[in-house]
């Protein structure tokens, strides 16, 4: 993806925090699980949509993360609390 968009979109010190919330995904060896893929590239994603308004299925592949994938991390996440303890987080740091 655009270093440039990702930047943008996540920053560094922003994804300082966001990366120690992230629950961790482990691939299988029998090839069942999920596949491993930049934590950052999903997140970066996932802002993008939640940000532009753009329906899951036209995410730009420049993301270099399928829809699927992208909407699937943010269901995972939201179900684990990631953007509540985030909200948090980033309440702190202000």
């Amino acid at each position: 993806m655009g270093g440039e968009l990702s930047q943008r979109l996540v920053e560094d010190d922003l994804w300082a925090l966001v990366k120690p919330l992230l629950p961790s995904f482990r691939s299988h060896p029998q090839g069942a699980g999920t596949a491993p893929i930049d934590q950052r590239a999903v997140f970066t994603a996932v802002v993008y949509v939640l940000t532009s308004g753009c329906a899951w299925r036209y995410l730009p592949p420049t993301f270099g993360v399928s829809p699927a994938t992208a909407h699937r991390r943010f269901s995972v996440w939201t179900a684990s609390g990631v953007w509540r303890r985030l909200h948090r987080v980033v309440l702190d740091e202000i």
